[in-house]
């Protein structure tokens, strides 16, 4: 049978934290009707149907079994409640005929344990929360372990880092879907960042700002969003600031954990995404109002970042969106 296109189904289990599924059900699970799409089918899937305790001393009930979860479109397993223990076969057998049948699979933090058992990593990069980083990769040698991002698109398996991230995952996973302005719509009713880059750095020293500094480069980045069309450099960031570059650099990567001229492109991209989705202006003229100094360079840092050139998203969001397809990389 093929997965229903639809079906999010998200793996419950005794023990474990309703945290990541609160997050799973309120991005998957929750009716949008306002945004005008097609949203998720969701399902809470259980190895046992019936009543799953959880921390806390709550119960949840689920009707769904691993039958369920192994015809899904959209595989979710949160974090496990013991790395080191070893997943049953038959959530084994499950996740590997999901995968076979073409779903996607994806992890929210020690979840990718439960992918690498059933081999679903195997040969492929992948992370999960930084303190289980090493553990993942001694256990599993074939899985490339990667500690220090928030999350990885490997298309159809997707893993990320700690919970907060798994959120991160799921509104990237709806962009994908539904592209950039229902993605930032869901974003805003979760009052959350819109999008951070997968490659983000997972430890940040300071991800609340603790003092005036902080609240500096929080004023600089408030700033460079409003004139990202302008040349933004660290010397100018950091005059915003009233800081020396060399500190302005220090508080920024501890407030954001990444470089301000990293930050400063994948900003760049993210605002081109709506201008792509919604005009038709060549995509040299897209680059310049977002602040590229070429076309050249906004196709070189827009292919990195989203595995497809201008062009080719602007095809395939519009042939999802039922518009034409037409579109040449001016």
């Amino acid at each position: 049978m093929a997965p229903v296109a639809r079906t999010v189904a998200v793996l419950a289990y005794p023990g474990m934290s309703v945290f990541e599924t609160g997050i799973v059900t309120e991005v998957f699970g929750l009716p949008r009707p306002e945004l005008g799409v097609p949203w998720y089918d969701l399902r809470l899937c259980a190895e046992r149907p019936g009543p799953v305790p959880v921390i806390g001393g709550a119960t949840l009930h689920s009707p769904y079994g691993l039958d369920v979860l192994a015809e899904a479109a959209t595989v979710i397993v949160p974090g496990v409640c013991d790395v080191h223990a070893t997943p049953s076969a038959q959530l084994v057998a499950a996740l590997r005929h999901a995968h076979r049948a073409g779903a996607r699979l994806m992890s929210i933090c020690s979840g990718a344990f439960a992918l690498a058992a059933a081999g679903l990593l195997d040969g492929r990069r992948a992370t999960t929360h930084w303190r289980y980083a090493d553990l993942l990769a001694r256990r599993y040698p074939a899985v490339t372990v990667d500690p220090d991002v928030l999350y990885v698109d490997d298309g159809d398996v997707l893993t990320s880092a700690g919970s907060a991230a798994g959120l991160d995952l799921c509104v990237h996973v709806v962009r994908r879907d539904h592209g950039a302005a229902v993605a930032n719509a869901v974003a805003r009713r979760l009052v959350t960042a819109p999008h951070r880059d997968g490659g983000q750095a997972q430890f940040i020293e300071a991800p609340v700002p603790a003092g005036a500094d902080d609240d500096r480069v929080a004023g600089s980045i408030a700033w460079a969003l409003a004139h990202l069309a302008e040349p933004v450099t660290v010397a100018r960031l950091a005059r915003q600031a009233h800081m020396s570059p060399r500190t302005y650099l220090r508080h920024f990567a501890r407030a954001t954990g990444t470089s301000p001229i990293r930050w400063l492109v994948d900003q760049r991209i993210r605002a081109s995404l709506a201008l792509l989705e919604t005009t038709d202006a060549p995509v040299a003229q897209i680059a310049a109002a977002v602040g590229f100094e070429t076309a050249v360079t906004y196709r070189h840092h827009f292919t990195r970042a989203m595995r497809t050139s201008p062009s080719a998203y602007r095809r395939a969001f519009r042939a999802h969106d039922g518009a034409a397809t037409a579109s040449v990389d001016r």
